[in-house]
């Protein structure tokens, strides 16, 4: 039985994006599978994500990250500086409606997404770096998403920052701490070690069903735009997606890092937490409340759903381009 598992969790580790895609084309056909993924139970999902990042790490990535605050710090300011500014420059270049122009903006205000340390470890990057950078962008998440958000929305739009904030602190931070916490004191323990060992897999599963129980939300309007809709967030998602990495890699050649730190603050800036943006999207702007007041504003978890997707598909991408450069 323990074979068939971890089978099963190397082929979800390995092959994300199809599992991601693969879960959206069946909620879109058959929307009765995933019907059940919104409100609480997706909040819920995302926790459990979280706390399989938790349980990853380690107290020697703590002191690693106690070794390298200047370029953590540089990390963490390219994280909160490129891509929300590059999504908010890309909703006023492509005239996006002010729910589809939420929803990148939410993209871009999340922290680096989990897979983007399994990618940089495939890149040849520096995996402690990508560690400590995600660990630290996703504990300053509670304070500088609902921010920037609220900085950078349209102003027709109400965000409640504070309820934004809260959420994040209780379905990612807490679990990450609780994680943590686990791994320290049950680390040696076999039992949990397999079970840690199989936690990218229901990693995999969670941001599976986050994005199948999004693509039932929207599938009405996707049905009504038709290709148009689409085609127009799939070129903002592109453009957002790899000017992170470029502005990424750029920042780590002005500062002079080494080539493995270069390539991990690309893909850490680049990758973001798409299932994050995708649970806050849905319940603070697509809740059934304000889609009742405000039916446009179902549309605004459309690019955090093909975030969820496309990073998984571009970081893989990504890290086998740059381990290629080295073969």
């Amino acid at each position: 039985m323990l074979k068939i598992i971890r089978a099963i969790s190397r082929f979800l580790s390995t092959y994300t994006s199809l599992v991601v895609i693969g879960a959206a084309v069946v909620a879109f056909f058959l929307p009765v599978a995933f019907g059940w993924v919104h409100g609480n139970t997706s909040s819920i999902i995302l926790g459990v994500i979280m706390l399989s990042m938790g349980l990853t790490i380690t107290v020697d990535d703590v002191k690693n990250l106690m070794k390298q605050p200047l370029h953590i710090l540089l990390g963490a300011c390219a994280q909160y500086t490129i891509m929300p500014l590059v999504a908010f420059t890309l909703t006023k270049v492509f005239g996006l409606d002010p729910y589809l122009a939420v929803g990148i903006i939410l993209v871009g205000c999340c922290p680096g997404g989990v897979s983007s340390n399994v990618m940089s470890f495939l890149a040849k990057g520096d995996v402690t770096y990508s560690v400590s950078m995600t660990m630290v962008s996703t504990l300053l998440a509670p304070l500088m998403t609902p921010l920037l958000v609220l900085w950078l929305a349209d102003t027709s739009i109400d965000v409640n920052a504070k309820g934004m904030f809260l959420n994040i602190l209780y379905v990612t931070v807490a679990p990450i701490l609780v994680g943590f916490v686990c791994n320290y004191f049950l680390g040696k323990n076999p039992v949990f070690k397999e079970v840690r060992a199989n936690m990218p897999a229901v990693s995999v599963i969670g941001l599976a069903l986050i994005v199948g129980g999004v693509i039932v939300t929207v599938r009405p309007h996707l049905l009504t735009n038709g290709l148009s809709l689409l085609f127009l967030v799939l070129a903002v998602v592109f453009f957002h997606n790899g000017l992170g990495y470029v502005l990424g890699y750029t920042v780590g050649r002005i500062f002079k890092f080494n080539t493995a730190k270069k390539r991990t603050i690309a893909i850490e800036v680049g990758v973001q937490n798409a299932g994050m943006a995708t649970v806050l999207a849905a319940a603070f702007f697509a809740n059934p409340e304000n889609v009742a007041a405000h039916p446009e504003a179902a549309i605004c978890v459309v690019p955090c759903a093909i975030s969820c997707a496309y990073h998984s598909i571009s970081g893989t991408i990504v890290a086998e381009f740059f381990a290629r450069r080295d073969r």
